[in-house]
C-alpha cells in the first residue's frame, strides 16, 4: 500500500493533468517506444519551439485525469508506454510536430488526439498536421480581404486613365483642326 505521500503526489499529478487538459485546444497521445535520447530530445525541443507541452505519465494516472475531462473512450490508447503532447493556443501545433518526427523517426507511433473536445483519429492527425499555420491562414484571409478593394482601385483607375486618354485625343483634334 502507497504512503499518503506518494498517493497526494499522484493526486497532485492527476490533477494538474486533469486542468491542463481541460485547458488545451488539442492534445495527441503517441508511443515513443523506440526513441534514443538524441531523437527524443530534438523532438522535445522542436515542440517546445512550436509552444506544445510534452509530458510521460503514468498510463492509469493519464487515464484518470482523461476520465475527469469526459474522455473515458480514449482508455483503449493508454497501453504500452504513452507521451501526450497538448497546446492551449495553436489547434495545429503538436499535430504538425509529432507528426514530422513520426515520419523522421518510424519508432514513434501516434495513437489518437483530441481537438477543441472531439476525438480524432490517426487520420484526422495527418489531415490535421497539414493544415497550413496559423500565421499563413490569416495571411490568407487578409489577402481575401485586401483583393476587392485592390480590384476596385484597379477598376477607378482605369476609367480615370480612359478618360484621360479621351480627352487628350479631343485635345490634339481641336489643336490640329
Amino acid at each position: 500500500m502507497p504512503s499518503n505521500k506518494i498517493l497526494e503526489q499522484k493526486k497532485e499529478i492527476v490533477r494538474e493533468l486533469s486542468e491542463k487538459v481541460k485547458s488545451a485546444q488539442s492534445f495527441i497521445l503517441a508511443d515513443y517506444r523506440g526513441l534514443t535520447v538524441e531523437q527524443d530530445t530534438e523532438m522535445r525541443n522542436a515542440l517546445r519551439a512550436a509552444g506544445v507541452e510534452y509530458r510521460v505519465v503514468k498510463n492509469r494516472l493519464t487515464s484518470l485525469a482523461m476520465k475527469e475531462n469526459g474522455y473515458e473512450e480514449l482508455d483503449s490508447f493508454l497501453e504500452g508506454p504513452t507521451s501526450i503532447a497538448m497546446s492551449t493556443n495553436d489547434v495545429v501545433a503538436p499535430a504538425k510536430v509529432l507528426s514530422e518526427f513520426a515520419k523522421k523517426f518510424e519508432a514513434l507511433e501516434l495513437k489518437v488526439g483530441v481537438v477543441e473536445g472531439k476525438v480524432i483519429d490517426l487520420n484526422g492527425i495527418k489531415a490535421l498536421a497539414e493544415l497550413p499555420s496559423r500565421e499563413v491562414l490569416i495571411a490568407k484571409v487578409l489577402g481575401g480581404f485586401n483583393a476587392p478593394i485592390s480590384g476596385f482601385a484597379n477598376v477607378l483607375n482605369a476609367n480615370l486613365r480612359g478618360l484621360v486618354v479621351a480627352l487628350n485625343a479631343i485635345a490634339e483634334q481641336k489643336a490640329n483642326a
